[in-house]
């Protein structure tokens, strides 16, 4: 039978659920435990597809094309597996699935009630991702806080599911926070205690305390956690933060997590195989030269926004065999003329996904400096087709070029509206969402980058590169070197003339994996560090043959 791991959070949001969640997965896959995730989210939105990224952060898509909380990128970058929408729901999906069977009847005219109705449709989508994955075990994370009045429902359901499935396939874990309190040097238990007498009181006793610490944990504070939470000591496992995330894993299985996990589950005992992972997180952690990359968009106040691709660029650098430093530039800066001076010194651009009109002449004019000073570019969905724009203003010499959705008058619309999305009206889960074919281009920079003839990429946006404008494109240079199988969409287009300018219309930073850099990314670095070498013997070579000022007496 499935069994089923819960994760909880308490004393402070954002203290590392989803990274835990993934981190139990990666150690449970490690023992040939075939395994599934499922994050809750408590708001009533019915997915973040609409939400702000400030509010939200990053929206992940999976190849179903769900727009998702950014926890499944945690998710799939650890466990090394592709999630649906089964594996992602809200209260606002919840609710509209039991109004929708109200208003056909199906209830056949009760009273509906939080209790059974509502715990009755959670219960169902949790039981759901394992059936349709074949999963032997769930791990599904509750978002918010315990106490947040809006996750009561799924704490309630997750407590009746101990009864539905049985006692042996249930497993609760609450992750908590130990506050340091510098005057006298302690970390305090008591906040995790109160979490875990709130938890208690809605009837789940966690098996395992995760304690999210910034110092080292003493056995003795184990001890005191175990001892007035009611949980073995065992069960409690400190986690002292670490910079490296992919640490997690190895941290937890080396605290004893996974044989606890197999005992408590009663789940077969096999020698974990976290091998690879460990030799990833030491090539991460080893002294590496470092490489600096520019993200330029318009939430780089909030790095969540563009955490999957952070990631992307992080394993493409341990890949390499290089530190990957990330310059964040906001757009909207250069617009007005200031921070250019951080982009004279990156070895690499990149301009992610976005929407609106907000920064988008400070990404055109990053796609330019990158074109004229051939710094190479990787251009993300938005950041292709701004790409296209500056190439279309500054090369063909249409000052006007645009994307309608900026200018809806421009006589060069060179990106425009998808024929498909011209009637739609509705903003949320409308775009082109999900995995679709690209087709290659042999002898192309995308081409040597994949090595395959044929991929596929999940797409994000409602606009597209406009075909009346090819002609033009690839008569000044352009190659459009990845197109969907019937010819008719734009999937990737690049300059010939620059040593790397690629743009592509999908989000490729979805796919990357630590030990499996995504090729695109891959090829981004591989650019950059050899800008960067070139770059730097130009410097010794100028300095080496700088000539001596004259009357300057060199003989000391």
């Amino acid at each position: 039978m499935t069994k089923y791991i819960f994760c909880t959070g308490g004393v402070v949001s954002s203290v590392g659920k989803g990274v835990t969640a993934a981190a139990i997965g990666r150690i449970l896959k490690a023992r040939g435990i075939k395994v599934t995730l499922q994050k809750i989210d408590p708001y009533i939105n019915v997915d973040p597809g609409t939400m702000s990224p400030y509010q939200h952060g990053e929206v992940f898509v999976t190849i179903d094309g769900a727009e998702t909380d950014l926890d499944l990128g945690h998710y799939e970058r650890f466990v090394n597996i592709n999630l649906t929408r089964a594996s992602n729901f809200t209260t606002g999906q919840v609710y509209n699935a039991v109004i929708a069977k109200e208003r056909r009847g199906d209830f056949l005219g009760a009273t509906i009630q939080m209790i059974p109705h509502i715990t009755n449709e959670i219960k169902q989508r949790i039981i759901q991702v394992g059936r349709l994955s074949e999963a032997e075990v769930v791990i599904a994370e509750v978002g918010g806080t315990v106490g947040d009045i809006e996750s009561l429902p799924f704490l309630e359901a997750i407590r009746q599911m101990r009864t539905d499935v049985g006692r042996e396939n249930t497993l609760y874990v609450h992750v908590t926070f130990l506050p340091y309190i510098g005057a006298t040097g302690e970390l305090k238990t008591k906040p995790t205690q109160h979490s875990v007498r709130e938890l208690r009181g809605i009837g789940i006793q966690p098996h395992v305390i995760v304690a999210r610490s910034d110092y080292p944990v003493s056995g003795e504070v184990v001890d005191k956690i175990a001892l007035f939470c009611d949980v073995e000591p065992r069960g409690v496992i400190p986690l002292v933060t670490t910079p490296y995330l992919y640490e997690v894993p190895i941290m937890l299985e080396d605290a004893g997590l996974g044989d606890y996990l197999c005992d408590a589950l009663l789940l077969p005992h096999r020698p974990p195989d976290l091998s690879e992972w460990r030799e990833f997180v030491t090539r991460l952690k080893a002294p590496k030269p470092r490489l600096r990359i520019a993200i330029v968009g318009k939430y780089t106040a909030l790095h969540d926004a563009y955490i999957s691709v952070r990631e992307a660029l992080y394993h493409a650098g341990v890949a390499n065999n290089y530190d990957i430093e990330i310059e964040w530039v906001y757009s909207g800066d250069l617009e007005r003329g200031r921070e250019w001076e951080r982009l004279h010194n990156v070895d690499g651009i990149v301009v992610p996904g976005g929407f609106g009109y907000r920064g988008i002449e400070g990404k055109i004019e990053a796609a330019r400096w990158a074109r004229e000073n051939k710094v190479p570019y990787l251009g993300l969905c938005l950041g292709m087709q701004v790409m296209c724009i500056e190439f279309a203003r500054h090369v063909l010499g249409w000052e006007d070029a645009n994307s309608t959705e900026f200018d809806k008058a421009t006589e060069h619309p060179v990106i425009d509206l998808m024929p498909d999305q011209q009637s739609l009206t509705k903003m949320g889960g409308t775009m082109r969402l999900g995995h679709y074919p690209c087709v290659l281009k042999p002898g192309t920079k995308a081409g040597e980058a994949y090595s395959v003839r044929e991929v596929l990429e999940r797409h994000r946006h409602r606009f597209e590169f406009n075909n009346a404008f090819r002609a033009p494109f690839e008569e000044a240079g352009v190659v459009f070197s990845g197109l969907s199988p019937d010819g008719q969409l734009v999937e990737i287009a690049e300059i010939s003339d620059h040593p790397f300018m690629v743009g592509c219309q999908f989000h490729p930073e979805f796919q990357s994996r630590p030990n499996q850099p995504h090729p695109l990314f891959n090829a981004l670095v591989q650019a950059a560090i050899a800008y960067h070498r070139h770059r730097h013997k130009e410097v010794e070579h100028s300095t080496e043959e700088a000539p001596v000022p004259e009357g300057d007496d060199h003989t000391g």
